[in-house]
């Protein structure tokens, strides 16, 4: 894995030919608007740690199913903790009508 921008970007390394150019795992950018400092702004659109988990999560059901371990059902339960928990975070600054706002 390559860090392009902090938080935001990444080059993901190929399992296999690792000469070739990996794939890009853009997360959206959001900064402060200067006119609303509380406002955030999107810099650079992309995906949220909610949808890799969910992806995460899929494909180690698929593996699980293939080949199934106690490692892999241990790893799938953290992953849907861990979606469970950003989906209630998500869910409670809604309801404090924060959410994508710079307020905690």
């Amino acid at each position: 894995m390559e860090v392009n921008i902090p938080g935001h970007n990444y080059e993901l390394a190929n399992f296999e030919n690792k000469e070739a150019k990996g794939q890009i795992l853009q997360f959206i950018q959001k900064e402060p608007s200067s006119s609303e400092p509380t406002r955030l702004i999107t810099i650079h659109d992309g995906t949220t740690n909610e949808e890799v988990l969910k992806v995460l999560i899929n494909r180690m059901e698929s593996l699980q199913a293939k080949f199934p371990c106690r490692e892999n059902a241990i790893a799938l339960t953290h992953m849907e903790e861990s979606l469970m928990w950003l989906d209630k975070r998500t869910a409670d600054r809604m309801k404090r009508n924060v959410e994508g706002k710079q307020l905690s």
